[in-house]
């Protein structure tokens, strides 16, 4: 009996799998301390990552991720409908083969030749690429939200037929029986799962469309979208409103609202890279997730000028150097400074203060450059924003957390009013916080998960969003207190006496150093170890000496 390859192994695996795994939600409790979980541990998904990814071959992961994704977000869309589909069939009066019932219920229309059946049918024919090719088109042309949006080079000669074939068989036996929700869970939990590993198999450039899961975690964790406007202005691949949307769902379950949920935030978004568009239209899509994603360049082409949002959150391209300053040189966004013509990390920020509400909060990550520069106006811009008491908190991260770059970034929190305000969404008052900064320095925090890439704990996303919460006088969030090394609550006139510098380190002190924690007689026992290695290489060293001066005569006999 033949052996079976790795591929079709896993393809029987997959068969019996079972698909109740719990959701990946960031729930409100604090995880124990024995149970800390990295965003890698995720359960089948890595396994189906690895059987796609042998069918690749010698594809750039940037051309194969488009194959890959696009098979998925069909495969959604085709069981979405069959779900809807099979319910139509038991009303009396319903006409399972009317679009205007699908419409009305929120699920896409896939027409016959679109559906993943015929897919699954003609996986192994050598036509399987036109026949793709022609269910996306069929899609789009049906559902006018998806114009532009989904790959359609699946014929071309470039990609093996043989190999598409397989993936096909692949995406098709992930089990996917029971609720919609369910179904949207699995198929969801890929997909992101997905963007992930293409953006660390394409590092650098990855990072363009791709924020990493812990930090969208702990953006969401501090600000708490729990309703109102979510805007994102570089919205990549839509990750920011998946986890506001998660969010959301998480505190509303709680409350017997979860039905409700998704219609207590409006999402918008802008793009300016055309695939990467493409790629969040689907990520958002293949969750249910409605939103306004527009296409084209934020700063010279806005396409929400008079959109004041109350929640922002952004990772801007770093240091971005080409942002088309001079066509902007008077724009009225620039209240607080001209922006550098080769640095838009100030653009982008008051290009979000621009944006915000009158009860409006900003989560940004920005280059750590941004605390502390000078140079081109960035000091006197940074002066203007710390005077108008904006900056609600500045957390430091650690470094290898992005795919874009290894070095440390940085997490600027704004305030349009810190007067105690509530946000939008929440109820009780706040503290009142005028004239104070929060800073969190979390460049101890986070574990490696690969040779080259970092992450933050789900333990470490919730001390640092509770200290921030606390800080803020959140009820149920504790009493805040300064903890040396990690956070210190500092006021703008010591900020004035620092030129306006904002890292976080320059305010929050040292930490005890850890050895001050170690037990008294195992200190001991460690020392006089390290003192007896000295001495032993002290006496090889004036033996060696010694030997030295005997041989040329200046020493001993």
């Amino acid at each position: 009996m033949p052996k079976k390859n790795p591929i079709d192994e896993f393809v029987e695996e997959l068969k019996g799998q079972n698909t109740s795994t719990p959701k990946l939600e960031l729930k409100p409790p604090r995880p124990p301390k024995e149970k800390r979980r990295s965003t890698a541990n995720l359960g089948f998904e890595a396994k189906l990552w690895e059987a796609a990814n042998a069918l690749r071959g010698s594809m750039d992961a940037a051309e194969y991720k488009h194959v890959v994704l696009g098979l998925i977000f069909l495969k959604y869309i085709s069981d979405a409908f069959e779900e809807h589909r099979k319910r139509l069939e038991q009303e009396p009066y319903a006409d399972p083969e009317d679009p205007d019932e699908y419409r009305a219920a929120n699920v896409f229309w896939v027409p016959s030749p679109a559906r993943w059946e015929r897919l699954k049918q003609n996986a192994r024919r050598p036509e399987i690429g036109q026949i793709v090719d022609e269910a996306m088109e069929v899609l789009e042309r049906e559902n006018p939200s998806l114009k532009g949006v989904l790959p359609k080079d699946y014929a071309r000669p470039a990609l093996d037929k043989q190999r598409l074939g397989q993936l096909i068989d692949l995406i098709t036996n992930i089990r996917l029986e029971g609720e919609e929700a369910r179904s949207k869970d699995v198929l969801g939990r890929v997909y992101e799962y997905f963007l992930g590993q293409f953006a660390s198999a394409e590092g650098r450039k990855g990072g363009e469309f791709y924020t990493p899961a812990s930090v969208v975690k702990l953006l969401v964790e501090m600000l708490e979208p729990f309703e109102g406007r979510v805007y994102d202005p570089c919205c990549g691949s839509g990750g920011m409103f998946v986890q506001s949307v998660r969010f959301v769902e998480a505190h509303a379950t709680g409350n017997g609202n979860g039905g409700r949920a998704r219609a207590r935030i409006s999402i918008y978004g802008q793009e300016l890279n055309y695939t990467t568009w493409r790629l969040c239209k689907m990520n958002l899509a293949i969750r249910g997730i409605e939103g306004k994603i527009e296409q084209g360049d934020t700063f010279l082409n806005d396409r929400f000028p008079d959109l004041k949002a109350d929640y922002i959150l952004a990772n801007p391209p770093f240091n971005m150097k080409n942002w088309g300053a001079e066509q902007l040189r008077h724009d009225k966004r620039w209240k607080y400074g001209l922006p550098p013509a080769r640095n838009a990390n100030f653009a982008w920020l008051q290009h979000m203060i621009h944006h915000l509400s009158p009860v409006g909060y900003a989560g940004v990550v920005l280059a750590n450059g941004s605390l502390s520069s000078n140079q081109s106006n960035e000091g006197e811009i940074r002066k203007n924003i710390v005077e108008a008491d904006l900056v609600d908190c500045i957390v430091a991260l650690p470094d290898k957390l992005f795919y874009t770059t290894q070095i440390p970034a940085c997490l600027w929190f704004l305030a349009r009013d810190k007067s105690g305000r509530p946000p939008a969404g929440q109820k009780k008052r706040l503290r009142d916080r005028r004239g104070e900064v929060l800073f969190i320095d979390a460049r101890r925090m986070g574990r490696m998960v690969d040779r080259v890439h970092r992450e933050l704990t789900d333990e470490e996303i919730q001390e640092i969003a509770q200290t921030y919460h606390a800080w803020r006088g959140e009820e149920g969030a504790g009493e805040y207190k300064d903890v040396p090394g990690f956070c210190k609550n500092v006021s703008l006139e010591e900020i004035r006496k620092h030129d306006y510098v904002l890292t976080p380190g320059r305010y929050v002190g040292i930490s005890q150093q850890e050895e001050d924690d170690e037990p008294f007689e195992e200190k001991l026992k460690r020392l006089v170890a390290e003192l007896e290695t000295q001495f032993a290489e002290s006496t090889k060293l004036e033996e060696a000496i010694k030997r030295n001066l005997r041989e040329l005569g200046f020493y001993g006999n």
